[in-house]
């Protein structure tokens, strides 16, 4: 029974770093329809951000979201207003994709020829330690990662629901021409809610940078669970991301136990496709156009 809490505790800790990575990239698509597939990429510039401030300045890596979730915000906001906002009024959509695969080719090059191919450990300031919680033991920052996961989906929750902004954002994501004809900015809106959605990988990347190294192509080994978790939640639905993540967190820790590490990823990917057989909008979306999802 203890090795099976155990189990299941791994398969959490692990839904939770899926699902701080996940959030910024659903609030994205559901406000403004595009598919960020530099989303790595974000999340990269970010734990290298996170990886110099705490080296070069020895603050503790946490202390690093202060400088490295505003500058997230200006690089969502600058990559909205010059380079998807001009591309909004394409007859394709792909174009906008191919845009973002771009961005993401740009970033992940940028970053060999400023860092090299060796990889960046930030300091751990004892977050790598595990602790007792009953009779499981889990990593510090894996848990603190976790909560901050859920508190990020209620703060977001509570922006978009009870405040005149989100109330905007809202609106834009529900019906773009009836939100102008309201007097919305909806170009602004445009802006700002990427630049929020990045400044939420920001947030993670200051809290995954001290538990895993970085290097020029960790966003890709986190964005295509990403991707997942955000279609299994549905299409831009922020508690969906959440408890998307958690499924596949779950899942991933209990078949790479149970059935073995080797078959762990052909589990997860199986069930995913009955899920979306069974419900194509995700357990939480609404059924989507497919020019919204193209």
């Amino acid at each position: 029974m203890e090795t099976f809490l155990q189990v299941v505790a791994n398969g959490l800790m692990l839904g939770g770093l899926f699902a701080i990575i996940s959030i910024g990239l659903t609030l994205i698509f559901g406000i403004i329809k595009v598919v960020n597939f530099a989303h790595g990429e974000f999340l990269m510039a970010g734990m290298f951000l996170t990886y110099l401030i705490t080296t070069q300045l020895g603050l503790h890596p946490y202390a690093s979201v202060v400088v490295v979730a505003p500058a997230l915000f200006v690089l969502g906001a600058a990559t909205q207003k010059l380079l998807i906002q001009p591309l909004l009024s394409a007859r394709d959509d792909h174009v906008q994709i191919f845009a973002t695969v771009g961005l993401s080719t740009a970033m992940i090059n940028l970053a060999l020829l400023i860092f090299g191919a060796d990889i960046a450990n930030t300091p751990s300031s004892g977050l790598r330690s595990s602790i007792q919680l009953g009779p499981v033991r889990i990593l510090e920052g894996q848990l603190y990662i976790l909560i901050c996961a859920a508190l990020l989906v209620v703060g977001l929750e509570f922006f978009l629901r009870r405040t005149q902004t989100g109330r905007a954002i809202r609106a834009v994501a529900q019906n773009r021409a009836a939100a102008q004809l309201m007097g919305i900015n909806v170009n602004w809106i445009y802006v700002l809610s990427f630049g929020i959605g990045a400044a939420c990988v920001g947030l993670a990347s200051s809290l995954v940078a001290p538990l895993y190294p970085t290097s020029s192509t960790i966003g890709t080994y986190f964005v295509l669970t990403a991707f997942v978790v955000v279609v299994l939640g549905g299409l831009g639905s922020i508690p969906g991301a959440f408890v998307g993540a958690i499924i596949i967190g779950l899942l991933d820790s209990l078949a790479g136990f149970y059935i073995g590490s080797d078959l762990r990823e052909a589990v997860v990917f199986g069930v995913f496709l009955v899920i979306l057989i069974l419900k194509p909008s995700g357990l939480f979306g609404t059924r989507l156009k497919l020019s919204h999802i193209s």
